[in-house]
């Protein structure tokens, strides 16, 4: 079969010069004439029949035009029929483009890819009909609008979580509204991974980041990027006493990320609700007039599910007083000690006697008094009581002092004689010589022995009368 040349416009019969007889072929130059001469360098055997056939060329001629951004350096292809491309071209600084010189017929078509960054507007393919005349195909593309991104957060009972915070990429977040949703307007073409990184108090994220891809060559916003999230347990318990639940108790929770506090209701429940899982200390805080029985502290694991049962037990503080007195009334600045199931607590009486102390745990209590200097204790120097969970005030712990009485004075002695006369330790002092001799003598011994014995009558009778009053 002979061959054609494109390139020279040549057809060449075979190498050997055989026989071709009954040989047949189509062959299809396609190339604008306005003449044709055939040209034989070579002829052999029986005469060679040739048919010809010669077709009208016509143009294709069209505009692409930009809203935004630049119309030109678009690529356009020319596709025949049978969708085997013809010609392509780029569009002009100014978006023009031609495809000259085509073969007249239908069928034809024509693409186009706009440069990156720009988007066609309507139809990227389009027809061209040369059968009757040339054809004009023209058109449109702009920059492209970034894509938006776009969901819902819900929790697993599918409510919508308000205030919840999406990331699109690091910097750029959006907080979901009172309906869940959330929307990134201004994606630019590229690979994204959507997460949410901040929740509302009380629930965790269910679930990793979502990626999503916008692709150069769409516009079409991308939704249904949806997270859920999960309800965080809850940790509840109550605070009792002996009479029942206590109100007003302010317990803590304290965990690796900060601590919260709660005050139990009425029935002395308290809640915490929505709390992340790991390890918590829960803690009471007696208020005034109660002390723990038991531990203060709790340590709890929170998992999935809600914890409950973590009880406190708390009882009523009691309280002592009680009066130091002497016979001659209130004792002031008298050492008290209380010594309890806590330690020892020292007191000191007013000035009217008295003392007192609250905040007593339940137990048993030792009272010791310790007189000051110049009394004794008149009776019992300790007493004991006992306070039990109903936290009582324990009154009239009264103690007695008494003073130390002076002992007598010695009794008298005669001297040397041995026998008892009243006069001991009475001394006789000898006076000068006026005739009286011994007599007088005797007479100022006499005296200072009536005077030693009035003495102890009379320190006697006062001793007497401070215990009378």
């Amino acid at each position: 079969m002979p061959a054609w040349d494109p390139a020279s416009l040549t057809l060449t019969g075979n190498a050997a010069a055989t026989d071709t007889n009954g040989s047949a072929g189509w062959f299809e130059p396609n190339a604008p004439i306005s003449a044709l001469t055939f040209v034989f360098t070579q002829r052999s055997g029986l005469p060679v029949y040739q048919t010809w056939f010669a077709s009208l060329a016509r143009d294709i001629t069209g505009t692409v035009a930009a809203t935004t951004g630049s119309p030109g350096g678009a690529t356009l292809t020319l596709r025949d029929a049978e969708g085997a491309v013809v010609a392509t071209t780029t569009s002009a600084p100014d978006g023009s483009y031609a495809f000259t010189g085509v073969q007249a017929s239908d069928g034809y078509t024509v693409t186009l890819s706009p440069p990156a960054g720009m988007i066609a507007e309507g139809a990227r393919t389009k027809p061209a009909d040369l059968a009757a005349t040339d054809a004009v195909v023209d058109f449109g593309m702009h920059v492209i609008v970034p894509v938006a991104i776009g969901g819902t957060v819900r929790d697993t009972e599918g409510t919508p979580v308000p205030n919840a915070t999406v990331q699109l990429a690091p910097g750029i977040t959006t907080t979901t509204g009172p309906d869940g949703t959330y929307l990134f307007d201004t994606a630019a073409v590229g690979t994204y991974q959507v997460q949410v990184v901040g929740v509302p108090a009380g629930y965790s994220v269910i679930g990793g980041p979502v990626p999503v891809t916008v692709p150069a060559s769409s516009e079409t916003p991308i939704v249904g990027v949806d997270f859920t999230l999960r309800a965080n347990p809850d940790l509840s318990g109550r605070v009792l006493d002996a009479g029942g639940g206590v109100a007003g108790v302010v317990v803590t929770a304290t965990s690796a990320g900060g601590t919260e506090s709660v005050v139990t209701e009425a029935d002395g429940s308290y809640l915490f609700h929505g709390l992340a899982a790991g390890a918590y200390t829960i803690s009471v805080a007696a208020p005034p007039g109660y002390t723990v029985t038991g531990a203060a502290s709790r340590a709890e694991t929170v998992g999935m599910s809600d914890v409950t049962g973590v009880d406190f037990a708390l009882a009523r503080t009691g309280a002592v007083e009680g009066a130091v007195t002497s016979p001659s009334g209130p004792v002031a600045d008298v050492g008290i000690s209380i010594q309890g199931p806590t330690g020892t607590t020292a007191l000191t009486t007013q000035a009217d006697g008295m003392y007192a102390t609250g905040d007593l745990s339940s137990g048993t209590y030792t009272i010791t008094v310790t007189p000051p200097p110049g009394f004794v204790v008149d009776g019992n120097a300790t007493r004991t009581i006992t306070i039990t969970d109903a936290g009582e005030t324990i009154g009239a712990q009264d103690f007695a002092l008494a003073p130390v009485t002076a002992p007598p004075p010695p009794p008298p002695s005669t001297g040397g004689s041995g026998a008892d006369t009243g006069t001991a330790g009475l001394t006789t002092t000898e006076l000068a010589d006026t005739g009286g001799g011994d007599g007088l003598a005797i007479a100022a011994g006499f005296a200072a022995a009536v005077a030693a014995i009035a003495g102890g009558v009379l320190a006697l009778i006062a001793s007497r009368i401070r215990r009378r009053a």
